[in-house]
């Protein structure tokens, strides 16, 4: 093993087994690349790497000659070198975070639990005096729906994913000896083997995808998630739950209604996504039906093996044995196994509903042809009826005395997913933009002879007819009628979630209204699926509707505006009747990317605090029930951060217990790449989720979810519009768009192939910044190590603040609000992540292309500023001082990663010089892909 890679580890402060771990990735690595790329390539790597490391910042100049002049064939082998490196790493720094939680767990007790985890949010239950009834209350009203996007932030392959977590299981395997029984040798240089086996498959294997990605790609690397990690993990949180109460309050046997849900848009997200056609989202619905039915089929082989109890040995209750024999007439099973199994009711009832399970699967159709497998029509089956016989197993073997064995192991799952997953696997949400909802509405009234110009119409003539429209039973269109392409495209869609809720009532999510900015936004959708069947209005008043409608409220504007739109929904009658219908729950979708893009770091926080407050009290002055689903991204720019913190964090009155959250690209295969992540994550939400809603203020209550009250608010409202000045100060100079264009690589982002939908609403070619979408944004930000949507802003605010005497006020916020705490400390972190002595080199490059420093000196200021303020604030001494263990991540990275900024740029440098080859086009994309995984952030 390299000593000076175990060196620079040990030096940056990783623990000793996390430094061993990583230095034996870099020893792997090496070798590997030495095979594959020969001395000379290897030569550069350990070189480059030694100087920055040896010398950091004052070492590139000297490393920038050196690349300058290597080939660009040579180039592109230290690329994909030190991506192999960092994509190994990332893992390696995984698996550390589940030794490190094992660790505390094998250690826990109920009087002393493991921090952030299930336990401890039930021991601090008991510890507030709540009793078992009611705990078990406070977790029944859970509702956790982690939302699955396909939002273009993963840049890897799903070939990749699989090299890299079979390298990271036999790293694992290599390194975990000291926690548990030590490897022989043979399984040693097993181990070793796999390890570089992959290595020689990631170094083989093209980095950059060869063709643009698909909407149905997206599909199943999704699925591909939700049917392995999360499938598993979900019933261990409940496990987790039924010991917790056991171990705190001494309930044995409880069992709990479902605490996470999972939903996905990637397939109904077709808001800018021309290639989400209702072919497409049919196709999506089909897949999610088949993966749930295969992996329920699957458990039940497992249940049937082990459910083995003989009726000579247990009386089993005439329910069992007369449900088997009704299935008898319908449910075909070889005679043998009525011969062996004579005795055993729990296996036939089994094997009859793996039968079922096997003529669903045969019904669907093949591929996208619509034709059915076999030609025989699926069996009437529901998923609810899978739950009911899944219930009567358990209840027959609690009747003959082996109720410990429905109470946890297999069948314990197995009634947990059939809850969670449904033939379903995740409801599909739906998602359109409100402007193609009001054309496709104008073109019904014009084409009915309605309205002839709907779009002329202001809001109040708008609502009117809308409402009168809604109240009258008639379709515009009659079956077969035509209709213009954007009405077609939005009820072809509804029909087939009809189609899909028709066979399935949880198939289908909300709908989801993006940019909705007026009452007749949401009025429209409704009009939509009335037109389709999906909506109707009953002669005595009342609604039918199987679907939600939900308001996604994305800008700064829109947020402010966001309660009284509510209260005019509310109050609009028809409206009303739908609300009544749908169980008096409104959805309400906050959008972070794009009110970050639009007023900044600290605006867009703000603004979406306030507006949960707001839009919270609102519902609840008109008796609705409220569920916010946060469209969080991955970094900090776009809402991302811990998901634990941000949801205490919300304002008292916003904690519902029920919650939605987005989960797009990266995060997905970080949080549930490896089954132990997949825990912690889900664990910490729960225990989040459970703390939030023991907390919050009973109804009625009078509440400021800040200290000082008045004045904290004040100096909030202060802060918030003076770093969005300063923001829109740096975005909307003359020379900032010249010089971001030239300054990052956003020309070679918009050429990856990383998602199905374009990364500008105007197209690739046509880049400005109102149609540049925010993940792009952040991404162009985050590689050349700006991380500007982080941060920008809070410098110029915080040190007004401090100098006009509100120190004192700050410090306490920061000591005692949960709010203050998670925005300064996610800025504190994007501070610490950036390197601008790495970024002043990209803005020399624009300068070069004749681009203004300016808006570069206002980064570096702003940024000095922002530094300086928070230490004031926390008093730190530096910006991670409460960070540790994050600090020594980044301190430990920032070497390796400086070298691939260092390739880039010459990369940048000699195609803006003209080289526009395929070769070094590949190269440079495959930085693009080297940093991204360096940084663990795209957008």
């Amino acid at each position: 093993m390299s000593d000076a890679a175990l060196d620079a580890a040990r030096s940056a402060g990783l623990t000793d087994v996390h430094a061993h771990r990583v230095a034996l990735v870099e020893r792997l690595v090496l070798r590997v690349a030495r095979e594959r790329y020969g001395d000379a390539v290897v030569g550069h790597v350990e070189d480059w790497l030694a100087r920055v490391r040896a010398g950091g910042a004052a070492a590139f100049d000297g490393v920038a000659e050196a690349v300058a002049e290597t080939s660009v064939e040579a180039l592109a082998g230290v690329l994909r070198t030190l991506t192999a490196y960092f994509h190994l790493v990332n893992k390696a720094e995984q698996i550390e975070i589940v030794r490190v939680n094992r660790e505390r767990e094998v250690g826990a007790t109920a009087e002393d639990p493991r921090g952030e985890s299930v336990m401890e949010a039930v021991a601090d239950l008991k510890r507030a005096g709540r009793s078992l009834d009611e705990a078990r209350a406070l977790v029944a009203r859970l509702d956790i729906q982690p939302t699955l996007t396909a939002h273009p932030t993963e840049a890897r392959r799903r070939t990749v994913l699989h090299h890299q977590d079979r390298a990271a299981a036999a790293l694992d395997r290599l390194t975990s000896a000291g926690s548990g029984q030590a490897l022989t040798p043979a399984e040693a240089d097993a181990a070793e083997a796999e390890a570089l086996g992959r290595l020689r498959l990631l170094l083989a294997t093209d980095e950059v995808r060869p063709a643009a990605v698909t909407v149905r790609d997206e599909v199943r690397h999704g699925l591909y998630f939700v049917a392995t990690s999360i499938w598993d993990v979900v019933p261990r949180i409940h496990a987790d739950l039924r010991r917790a109460f056991a171990d705190v309050y001494g309930a044995e046997g409880l069992s709990f209604p479902p605490v996470l849900r999972y939903r996905s848009w990637i397939g109904g997200d077709r808001d800018g996504n021309p290639n989400v056609t209702a072919e497409v989202t049919a196709w999506t619905l089909r897949a999610h039906r088949e993966d749930a039915l295969r992996l329920h089929r699957r458990a039940l082989d497992a249940l049937r093996l082990d459910l083995s109890v003989s009726d000579q040995q247990a009386e089993f209750p005439d329910e069992l044995w007369a449900s088997v024999e009704a299935a008898r007439e319908t449910v075909q099973l070889p005679e043998r196994r009525w011969r062996q199994n004579a005795h055993e009711p729990v296996r036939l009832k089994i094997m009859q509903m793996a039968e079922t399970l096997d003529r669903l699967l045969d019904a669907l159709p093949e591929g996208g042809s619509g034709q059915r497998r076999t030609g025989a029509a699926p069996p009437d089956y529901s998923a609810a009826d899978f739950r009911a016989d899944l219930d009567l197993i358990a209840r027959s073997l609690e009747a003959a005395g082996l109720g410990a064995l429905a109470e946890t192991g297999g069948l314990a799952d197995a009634r947990v997913r059939a809850e969670t997953f449904g033939f379903h696997l995740a409801a599909l949400d739906l998602r359109q933009h409100s402007a193609t909802h009001e054309a496709a509405v104008a073109d019904l009234l014009r084409r009915a002879d309605v309205e002839p110009d709907y779009a002329a119409l202001g809001e109040d003539d708008r609502v009117a007819l809308l409402t009168r429209e809604l109240n009258n039973p008639r379709p515009f269109i009659r079956l077969g009628g035509a209709v213009g392409p954007d009405a077609d495209r939005v009820l072809s869609a509804l029909r087939v979630a009809k189609a899909a809720l028709d066979q399935e009532p949880d198939s289908i999510g909300s709908y989801i209204v993006s940019m909705t900015d007026a009452v007749s936004d949401v009025l429209e959708v409704l009009l939509l699926a009335k037109e389709v069947g999906l909506w109707r209005r009953h002669a005595d008043g009342t609604v039918e509707s199987a679907v939600d409608a939900v308001p996604l409220l994305e800008t700064v504007a829109d947020l402010e505006a966001g309660p009284a739109l509510l209260a005019a929904l509310f109050e609009n009658e028809v409206y009303a009747a739908h609300l009544a219908a749908r169980g008096g729950l409104q959805e309400v979708m906050l959008g972070y990317s794009d009110s970050n893009k639009d007023g900044g770091y600290w605006q867009a926080n703000w603004s979406l605090h306030k507006a949960q407050g707001a839009l919270a009290r609102t519902c609840r002055e008109h008796g609705v029930d409220l569920r916010f689903f946060h469209g969080r991204g991955g970094t900090v720019g776009r809402g991302g951060g811990r998901a634990g913190q941000a949801i205490r964090a919300m304002p008292p009155e916003a904690q519902t217990g029920r919650i939605r959250f987005t989960e797009q690209g990266e995060v997905i295969s970080f949080r549930y790449a490896l089954p132990g992540i997949a825990r912690r994550h889900l664990e910490q939400i729960v225990h989040a989720q459970i703390g939030a809603l023991a907390d919050a203020p009973d109804e009625g209550a009078e509440v400021w979810d800040g200290p000082q009250g008045g004045a904290a608010r004040d100096l909030m409202e202060r802060l918030a519009d003076r770093a969005m000045t300063a923001y829109r100060d740096l975005i909307d100079a003359p020379d900032f768009w010249p010089w971001y264009v030239a300054a990052t690589p956003i020309e070679h982002i918009a050429d990856l192939s990383i998602a199905s939908r374009p990364i500008s609403r105007k197209g690739a070619a046509d880049l400005d910044f109102a149609g540049l979408r925010a993940i792009p944004w952040v991404f162009s930000w985050t590689q050349p190590r700006y991380t500007v949507p982080g941060w920008y802003g809070a410098g110029t605010a915080l040190a007004e603040a401090i100098s006009g005497q509100d120190l004192d006020l700050l410090r306490r916020l920061q000591a005692e609000w949960p709010f203050f705490q998670a925005v300064s400390g996610n800025a504190m972190r994007e501070l610490a992540r950036a390197r601008l002595v790495v970024g002043r080199r990209y803005s020399a490059l624009a300068e070069a292309a004749g681009a203004h420093p300016a808006p570069f000196e206002h980064v570096e200021t702003e940024y000095e500023r922002a530094e300086a303020a928070f230490l004031r604030v926390t008093r730190q001494d530096t910006l991670l001082a409460q960070s540790q263990t994050i600090a020594a991540t980044i301190r430990y990275r920032n070497p390796a990663t400086d070298v691939l900024n260092l390739v880039q740029l010459d990369l940048m440098r000699r195609w803006r010089g003209g080289d526009h080859g395929d070769e070094i086009g590949r190269a440079l994309l495959v930085s693009v892909n080297g940093i991204a995984a360096a940084m663990q952030s795209t957008g």
